[in-house]
């Protein structure tokens, strides 16, 4: 899909104080130059920026992979199998093959921004009932370990048609980092120690036991060496074979049978993994003052992303900056309301009726904005143009996910967001690697309080809806300037809103920007980073009624990178959050 901006409503863009912005065109040089914010000035920070390929990933290994694949000539795309392969091995408690999820493109040839929906589909057997025991709703965690919470994995499909869309490489090459790890074995990271031995019924499963149990009895923990040849045997058929050796064959036969098993058994089959495809959903842009953002359509929840920033071009108070209560005030109002409409209106477009158009109208987002300053508690949705007005669902999404981002030598960028849903998925393992408990990402009662079919109720072939939302940044020229994206369950919005207003309207670095506070507001509650406020900040934030309490929610895992102007000339500024185990690294 071209992009084509919507016209421009907000004429005065703020300065930027610290941090320069500018196009990032191909890497080899190409006409235009990176273009200044008004008023900008240089940044002071000293240390050099990286000007060649660049990757930021929850884990050094996979990193280190996708640079290996750019040092070949390949471009983000390739670059993107190969990390994904690596993540599924080394931080298998958030994503992997069996997982699903949303890829954004920037295609540096021809301008376009592309979203690509690799989100797991329900099953044909699938009912809207399907966690339903004795005309209840089955318990949360006993629905995610039952075989029914595995929905047909995305992410090899979605992987395997953009690389063949936007590849240089031979699909065969991109697999021999996973494949030698596997092999020869990984070092476990503190992280992964932590979930191995952590109190989440997916550790405990028979599959992850055995996984997770050494010879000895003990369990692995961190600085052991982690081999797992099921997984080198899987992506070397997935090498030679495509992504049609995952949905057909051996693998396949895997997957179906793990799913089958006790307790619980689930009904995806094997005419479910072939018939699998991912979707090419074009992307959803707007401007955000100088800028244009770009996210995918739902059933990404990035819309909700776009309206939060719309409605921070109408509220002043977020200007004032990171030390100010009034701005965090401001921004946690907003996130009320952001939060209300997404939970009401956002699931599987096949399926229901999405007001894209009405949630970012800008009559409608002004409306919303306004009601923030006098909220006291939890807010109530709207009703946006397009809109049908229905009862909020019983829909829970835990922690389980990560995002990297990846520029090639060409500029042609990756910004994706991947999962298995929760910790471990499902905590059951075919092949090697751990399936999807996506399916609990419906709402596990179909029906809403006033009797009506919830929004986000699951359905034969649908996707769940996602808080998945990975970002492009470009200019008004349609120009790449960067890429974020963050895990975090529901908080997932908050956490790039948190970023992308910290570096574009505070001026912060990336590394800035990811290190601040988190403060999710989602309902009537303040979760936050309780200890990086600092205490002065936390009673002035009290004083105008914002209590904060320890984030109950999947913390934060930003990744990205900003082409921006420092002390040795223009490169990008990239970061990967310090609450997780990522780097950024470019040549």
């Amino acid at each position: 899909m071209r992009l084509r901006l919507p016209p421009f409503r907000s004429p005065r863009p703020r300065p930027l104080t610290a941090l320069v912005l500018g196009a990032a065109v191909a890497l080899a040089g190409c006409a235009g130059g990176p273009a200044r914010g008004p008023g900008a000035t240089p940044a002071a920070e000293a240390a050099p920026l990286a000007r060649g390929p660049f990757v930021a990933a929850a884990n050094p290994l996979a990193v280190e992979a996708g640079l290996a694949v750019l040092r070949r000539g390949g471009s983000a795309a390739d670059a993107a199998v190969a990390v994904q392969a690596v993540l599924g091995l080394v931080e298998p408690q958030s994503s992997g093959l069996g997982g699903g999820a949303f890829l954004m493109h920037f295609d540096a040839g021809t301008g376009e921004v592309t979203g690509y929906d690799g989100r797991e589909t329900a099953p044909a057997g699938a009912a809207p009932e399907l966690f339903y025991e004795d005309g209840r709703p089955l318990p949360f965690r006993e629905a995610v370990l039952s075989g029914r919470s595995t929905g047909a994995p995305g992410a090899v499909a979605l992987l395997a048609r953009v690389q063949a869309e936007q590849g240089r490489l031979p699909w065969s090459e991109l697999f021999d980092d996973a494949g030698r790890l596997a092999r020869d074995g990984f070092v476990v990271s503190p992280r992964l120690a932590g979930m191995i031995a952590g109190r989440s019924g997916q550790a405990a499963t028979p599959w992850a036991t055995r996984y997770f149990t050494k010879p000895d009895g003990t369990r692995y923990a961190a600085g052991d060496l982690l081999r797992n040849p099921a997984y080198a045997d899987t992506v070397a058929e997935i090498a030679a074979g495509g992504a049609e050796a995952f949905y057909r064959g051996r693998i396949a036969r895997e997957i179906v049978s793990t799913v089958a098993q006790e307790p619980r058994p689930g009904t995806l089959g094997e005419a479910d993994l072939a018939g699998y495809e991912p979707i090419e959903r074009g992307a959803l842009c707007r401007p955000y003052r100088i800028y244009v953002i770009c996210v995918p359509p739902p059933p990404s929840s990035g819309v909700a992303v776009l309206q939060l920033l719309a409605m921070a071009e109408r509220t002043p108070d977020i200007l004032e900056g990171p030390d100010s209560a009034d701005a965090w005030t401001a921004f946690a109002q907003l996130q009320r309301l952001m939060y209300a409409d997404r939970d009401r209106y956002v699931a599987d477009p096949a399926f229901v009726g999405v007001p894209v158009q009405g949630l970012l109208d800008p009559d409608y987002v002004a409306a919303r904005a306004a009601l923030a300053e006098g909220l006291t508690g939890a807010a109530e949705p709207g009703l946006p143009p397009g809109g049908v007005l229905a009862g909020p669902d019983a829909t829970f999404e835990p922690a389980g996910t990560s995002h990297f981002v990846i520029v090639d030598d060409r500029g042609d960028a990756v910004s994706m967001t991947t999962t298995v849903e929760s910790v471990f998925g499902s905590g059951r393992m075919a092949a090697g690697f751990f399936l999807n408990n996506q399916l609990t990402d419906f709402s596990l009662d179909p029906l809403r309080a006033d009797g009506g079919p919830a929004a986000n109720a699951v359905a034969a072939g649908k996707r769940p809806r996602s808080s998945m939302s990975p970002v492009i940044i470009l200019d008004r020229q349609g120009r790449f300037l960067g890429a974020l994206g963050s895990p975090g369950g529901t908080s997932i919005l908050a956490y790039n809103a948190k970023a992308l207003i910290a570096v574009l309207d505070w001026g912060l670095s990336m590394e800035e920007a990811f290190a601040l506070p988190n403060l999710v507001a989602r309902g009537d509650g303040f979760g936050a980073d309780t200890e990086r406020f600092p205490p002065d900040l936390r009673a002035a934030l009290a004083a105008r009624g914002v209590e904060l309490r320890p984030n109950a929610s999947e913390n934060s895992g930003l990744h990205g990178a900003i082409w921006r102007q420092g002390p040795d000339g223009w490169g990008w500024d990239g970061a990967a959050d310090d609450r997780r185990e990522g780097v950024a690294r470019g040549e």
